[in-house]
């Protein structure tokens, strides 16, 4: 009791030395971010270097990779996104449970090395955490959120309705991307001591190139990985989670008038302990909070963006025309139909994050003997994210007249306060709803990014308790401070750090294919028996 008493003043003093710095010396977050920022803005030029196409369309280079190798895996793996579209959803059903062993875990009593991989530890069949379903809701639960709401209501700003076509087509194809990275991760999963699963893309990079005979390049993309992973989770998977819904919370309860104005850090404080109680329990800790809310949140905001198609069901047709002929023939916006083009994809890849390897993550802790299996249930992700929510919120928007050029340059904050504003003018009370999905959305994000930094945390600096936990404080610090701080250099490295994550894995996906196709044709020769 005395060890635990301890580690919780330990906790309180690290959270509140933070708070205490900001109110003894205002604009310390803002000296802090242009500092941060000369330091680290030529890798944020770097990641979103964008291609100029034309005098109006410029390109983030990141998407090429993502999009060209989504198209890729659609094409090795025979469609996989639509032809194994009804066996992932009967994966979740259970109806293929019985191929399964139950899920026992084979313990391994060795410790975990850098150099050297325990032959127990590279493959146990039958190892696993959590159910399919938990798994899709955990990793879903990190892609569903603010982008659905605030970066629909930009694309659709910029790009028009027609930008919603491409948002379509590129959740589609994103299918394919998540099909094989999730594959990965349970393949090539590691399984610790007490049962415990650590995989993602470190792992796979790592120990499938090894056997490729790639062992140098598959560290070296590993480590790199870890790195950006972590940076991710603590910015753009965190503090600008945490920012975003305080300035919502804020604004609704009467902007510079609110209790709560200027007192972000007690905001954030709230929010991190519930973070902080949930995630020290780990993946099935994390998987039974995220299994009750991300059903619930996509249910409130699909059900009501139903209810405000169905109130205004006679101009659904003239929203599907806008959308169709906005992305072959738009009229002056976002530069034509590669402009439109651009910006749909954008969001689909910015909103999935197919291809960038954070979900396999969480997939890679499900129960389960067939790597392919949890690959199936990964593909649903970009469809339930971008092809069903995303598109939500593009209908809403169009058919409430929201698509305008001047709200192009909205911030992500000023965005979710349109899409806020399009549903109050069908359902009056909705803003209220919108405000605690998006708490929620920003919650369950948090809790699912902690598990994803964490596993990259361990993979670095081993798997020690000490070392988890100096990471879970961390992360629980960091939730209060983007409440608190104004940290736009910070938040816009994060964000690189997100999308930098995409290189290494790409480039272990396409050279590791061939591997996830052999798990397919023997998962499916599995279901024919």
């Amino acid at each position: 009791m005395k060890i635990l008493k301890s580690k919780i003043i330990l906790f309180l003093a690290m959270v509140l030395l933070p708070l205490m710095s900001y109110g003894q010396e205002m604009g310390l977050d803002e000296k802090i971010d242009q500092a941060f920022g000369k330091a680290t803005g030529w890798f944020v030029n770097l990641i979103f270097y964008q291609i100029p196409f034309t005098d109006d369309v410029k390109v983030f280079w990141v998407l090429f990779p993502l999009i060209l190798g989504a198209l890729y895996f659609t094409v090795y793996f025979k469609f996989i996104n639509f032809t194994g579209f009804w066996t992932s959803i009967n994966i979740v059903r259970g109806k293929y449970d019985d191929l399964e062993t139950g899920g026992h875990v084979k313990q391994s009593a060795s410790k975990f090395t850098d150099d050297e991989d325990n032959p127990d530890t590279i493959r146990v069949e039958g190892a696993g955490e959590v159910s399919h379903f938990q798994a899709l809701t955990a990793a879903l639960s990190a892609t569903v959120g603010l982008g659905n709401i605030a970066g629909v209501a930009i694309a659709v700003s910029i790009g028009g309705a027609g930008a919603t076509f491409w948002m379509i087509i590129a959740g589609f194809i994103g299918m394919a991307s998540k099909f094989v990275e999730c594959t990965l991760g349970v393949k090539y999963r590691d399984v610790g001591p007490d049962g415990t699963i650590y995989g993602g893309p470190m792992y796979y990079l790592r120990k499938g190139l090894k056997l490729d005979g790639k062992e140098g390049l598959g560290k070296v993309l590993a480590v790199l990985f870890a790195i950006f992973c972590i940076g991710g989770s603590f910015g753009g998977g965190n503090m600008f989670q945490a920012n975003q819904a305080f300035q919502l919370v804020e604004n609704i309860s009467g902007g510079e008038q609110s209790f709560l104005h200027d007192r972000g850090w007690l905001f954030g404080l709230v929010l991190a302990i519930f973070v902080g109680i949930v995630i020290i329990g780990g993946i099935k800790k994390i998987a039974s909070v995220t299994d009750k809310i991300v059903p619930f949140m996509v249910a409130i905001y699909v059900g009501a963006s139903l209810f405000v198609l169905i109130a205004k069901y006679d101009m659904i047709g003239e929203a599907f025309g806008q959308i169709f002929s906005g992305a072959f023939s738009p009229v002056g916006i976002a530069g034509g139909v590669i402009g439109v083009l651009v910006q749909g994809f954008r969001r689909a890849a910015f909103s999935n994050e197919a291809g960038i390897g954070s979900a396999a993550i969480a997939h890679s802790a499900v129960k389960t003997d067939h790597p392919a299996s949890e690959g199936l249930v990964a593909l649903l992700e970009p469809f339930i994210d971008t092809v069903v929510v995303c598109t939500m919120t593009a209908l809403v928007l169009i058919i409430t007249g929201n698509v305008a050029a001047e709200n192009a340059s909205l911030s992500q904050a000023q965005a979710i306060l349109l899409t806020s504003s399009a549903f109050e003018s069908v359902i009056s009370w909705f803003p209220y709803v919108l405000t605690v999905a998006v708490v929620l959305f920003a919650f369950s994000t948090m809790i699912s990014w902690s598990y994803y930094g964490y596993q990259a945390w361990s993979y670095l600096f081993g798997r020690s308790k000490r070392v988890e936990y100096t990471y879970k404080v961390l992360f629980c610090i960091f939730v209060v401070i983007g409440s608190a701080a104004s940290l736009g250099s910070v938040l816009d490295f994060s964000d690189a750090m997100i999308f930098a994550m995409m290189v290494p894995n790409m480039v272990g996906l396409v050279l590791l294919a061939p591997k996830v196709k052999e798990e397919l044709n023997k998962y499916f020769a599995l279901i024919k028996k």
